[in-house]
């Protein structure tokens, strides 16, 4: 197997890094021990005879190269003397260091799986879920502490340069600022959804809703200091309270299994006055500022650099990567387009539109003006448009999002102006794709072809996507 080697001298690369590393030290090091892991169980298979290797083995072995890839330059990123502004500029590192050893653990188990290791090896307890969420949260808040020592001596040095520097030095401040915000802030992560109580939430006043749809309405406000979006029914059926936390309880099951950075946090639901004649029913979830993609790419896209679009395809990866690869089985969204994603501050992506689905169905009256509606086909795979009964699948996914993704590198909507026949002719008879603008960088503009494949199979999965992703990312960051 041509590709083992490669694996094991990124690893190498990785352990010779980590001694350099100038903040996220626990963290880094932590993702070091993990690789040395992987890399015992690669040299166990290194020996097996030729044709002993299964072909999800392979595929995982060839995944975890550009995993390990991502996690080079994830760590590359703090080991120069100039780290601070590298820091700076790339924003939250939380949510990078939690994707890679994911995809660490998911690379682990096929592996581990694959050399049938005893449940109390010592390799199995490095990747044991309960331990190592334990060891990522303490690593977390001593690196942080690390962290925010450094920032304000950083801060503090720059005050004290000359007068020459005080536009810089402005700069600096005003993001170690947000950064120190960041870290201190208390962490969505840690709120449990449940149901809760009407006095818990605060509203902005005067209470005007910022969405209205035929069956709800949408207020901002406050819930345990997060703002949140609080999604008010208008018209409901006759819903028993008990049926619907029986039916609430099985959406939080559900939902707990997807909790990522880029998939729209929800906290709960909320009955006011249960007890009377007309219960109100209110779903909170997490707010985003920005509104959907599409309203950004409408509104600010030709403003935004390669660096912060190549950014906004990962986190769409990511949250669709949550989606794909679940403990148990893969699920699907179903409806993948650029309203389906929303931005918060910072231009974070997060996926939406499948939280809690049981509850709203259960709430929500369906008429003859909300059924489902027949949908442009801009974001169908060409398989589904040459067969309508062919099986839904993550791959037909991928092609969706590579639309999203096409969005997000040109600012315009897909197939803007043509019709359905004009899509099913072009797209699927002549495996036509929409060009990228000639300024997208290569590395940006190959992953988003891939995604956008006519044939199924050459298309990436979404962890692989991620991994390329994230290294696009990195270079862009450096450059």
């Amino acid at each position: 197997m041509d590709f083992i080697e490669p694996i094991l001298g990124i690893a190498s690369e990785i352990y010779s890094l980590v001694e350099k590393v100038k903040a996220n030290k626990k963290r880094s090091q932590r993702v070091c021990r993990r690789v040395k892991a992987l890399d015992e169980l690669v040299r166990s298979i290194e020996k097996r005879e030729a044709g002993q290797t299964a072909a999800e083995v392979e595929t995982a072995l060839r995944e975890l190269s550009f995993t390990l890839k991502s996690a080079k330059a994830l760590i590359e990123k703090y080991t120069p003397a100039s780290w601070v502004k590298r820091f700076l500029k790339a924003g939250d590192h939380e949510d990078e260091f939690n994707s890679l050893n994911e995809r660490l653990n998911d690379a682990f188990q096929v592996l581990s799986g694959s050399l049938q290791l005893e449940q109390g090896s010592m390799l199995r307890q490095v990747f044991r879920m309960a331990s190592r969420e334990k060891e990522d949260e303490v690593d977390r808040k001593e690196d942080d502490a690390e962290l925010q020592t450094l920032l304000l001596h950083y801060m503090k040095d720059q005050q004290e340069k000359t007068d020459a520097m005080q536009k810089e030095m402005e700069y600096i401040k005003i993001n170690v600022e947000k950064v120190v915000a960041l870290l201190n802030k208390p962490s969505i992560i840690n709120e449990d959804i449940r149901m809760i109580k009407p006095q818990e939430l605060n509203y902005e006043y005067p209470k005007m809703p910022f969405m209205r749809t035929l069956t709800s309405e949408v207020y901002k406000g406050e819930y345990r200091h997060f703002p949140v979006a609080i999604k008010r029914y208008t018209d409901t059926i006759d819903t028993s309270l008990s049926e619907l936390r029986k039916v609430f309880r099985k959406d939080v099951e559900t939902m707990q299994r997807f909790e990522s950075p880029n998939i729209l946090r929800m906290f709960g639901i909320c009955v006011q006055d249960e007890d009377g004649p007309s219960p109100q029913f209110l779903i909170i979830m997490e707010y985003c500022e920005k509104g959907s993609l599409r309203q950004v790419l409408d509104s600010e896209g030709l403003g935004l650099s390669w660096t912060t679009r190549a950014c906004m395809c990962r986190d769409a990866a990511r949250g669709l990567y949550r989606l794909h690869h679940t403990e148990e089985k893969s699920k699907v969204h179903g409806c993948i387009n650029s309203n389906k994603f929303l931005v918060a501050n910072g231009n974070t992506l997060k996926l939406a539109g499948f939280e809690l689905a049981k509850t709203e169905t259960s709430l929500r009256k369906m008429t003859k003006n909300n059924v489902p509606f027949t949908r442009s086909l801009s974001y169908s795979s060409p398989e589904m448009l040459h067969d309508i009964n062919h099986l839904y699948s993550t791959a037909c996914e991928i092609y969706s999002l590579g639309i999203v993704l096409w969005e997000v590198a040109t600012s315009r909507k897909p197939f803007d102006g043509w019709s359905n026949k004009d899509i099913f002719e072009n797209v699927c008879k002549e495996k036509f794709r929409e060009e990228l603008p000639h300024d997208c960088p290569k590395g940006l503009a190959d992953l988003i072809d891939v995604c956008r494949a006519y044939d199924r199979f050459q298309r990436p999965s979404a962890g692989v996507l991620v991994d390329q992703l994230q290294s696009v990312v990195a270079e862009l960051e450096n450059s």
